[in-house]
């Protein structure tokens, strides 16, 4: 449709260091810039009470950009982990060369292998803040781009 474009998907952190450590160094994501954006307007948009000492630092890969949001003066509200069939955004999904590479260092960035889901060609993976992650292999990456060819 004309007149739409894709901005970013927004991700709120407990911490902001970890979780950039988490997908910078663990997933390749490359930093693009950070923002600290005024409170009045920040809040009225976000629909929260000031002050919330907001943060947003923006992470590229492949196209997508992920936003990490971090509140420094309000509360974050924390919720049990997510579920695949709660209404909303479910998951990422990220094809990796090494799965079981990727795995063994998850728990030194904060992160939880799921390992009960792993079915030998994919695992879900919980990111420090609990965000789901879908790690497959990359030839399957490399199926969907060979299929819109």
């Amino acid at each position: 449709m004309p007149g739409v474009a894709f901005n970013h998907v927004g991700h709120c952190v407990n911490d902001l260091e970890r979780s950039r450590r988490f997908y910078e160094e663990l997933l390749d994501f490359t930093f693009q810039r950070v923002i600290s954006p005024p409170d009045e307007p920040s809040a009225q948009l976000l629909q929260m009470k000031p002050p919330i000492g907001m943060t947003a630092c923006y992470l590229g890969r492949d196209g997508l950009v992920l936003e990490l949001l971090h509140y420094a003066d309000a509360e974050t509200v924390q919720h049990g982990p997510r579920v695949m069939n709660e209404t909303g955004l479910t998951h990422l999904s990220l094809s990796v060369d090494d799965i079981d590479a990727v795995c063994r260092r998850i728990p030194e960035y904060g992160g939880e292998v799921l390992a009960d889901t792993n079915i030998g060609f994919g695992v879900f993976v919980r990111d420090p803040d609990g965000q789901l992650i879908e790690l497959l292999p990359m030839s399957y990456r490399e199926q969907l781009d060979q299929a819109s060819s």
